[in-house]
């Protein structure tokens, strides 16, 4: 949005209006959930797979969400201080309070760790000794992280439903 020549420029120029920040953050989580969910379904999905496109077993992936800050200045504001000039809320250490922006996909990651080691001579994948090194893919975790993410995500909806009705409900008034 260009200034307006004698005004200042916009103070929320790239970031979600103050009104529609709402929106913007519950639709971040909703999109970070979204992501959970597609990478919890691949690992479920490749669980048994002892050879992947590296010629070793399939390894568990893990999203990993980051807190997102608005640029700006911090938007919260506390009631006028002297001569009515604003001021910004606190934390307790003193900083003003960071424009919340939500959340995002700060990376998808592989999970170190091994997997089992399992005796089946009659496996394609079988070594020497007869043993096959599965994903470390344990679908009981699966199944946890699934539901938390499927619920989060129900949050982050809900949250965008009830500010969509109060933005409609306002717009009434």
């Amino acid at each position: 949005m260009p200034s307006i020549p004698g005004f200042p420029p916009p103070p929320y120029q790239n970031v979600a209006r103050p009104m529609f920040r709402t929106l913007a953050i519950s639709a971040s989580g909703l999109s970070a959930q979204r992501a959970r969910l597609e990478t919890i379904a691949s690992n479920i999905a490749n669980a048994e797979t002892t050879r992947a496109e590296d010629g070793q077993p399939y390894r568990r992936r893990m999203v990993r969400l980051e807190a997102v800050e608005q640029a700006g200045e911090p938007y919260l504001m506390a009631p006028p201080g002297p001569e009515g000039t604003p001021s910004l809320l606190r934390t307790p250490s003193g900083d003003p309070l960071p424009n919340a922006g939500g959340v995002r996909v700060a990376a998808i990651e592989e999970d170190a760790s091994e997997g089992p080691l399992v005796y089946d001579p009659g496996h394609p994948d079988a070594d020497a000794n007869g043993y096959v090194r599965y994903p470390n893919v344990r679908i009981t975790d699966e199944m946890v992280d699934l539901m938390d993410a499927r619920r989060v995500y129900e949050a982050n909806a809900t949250v965008f439903q009830s500010a969509k009705a109060m933005m409609r409900r306002a717009l009434e008034i």
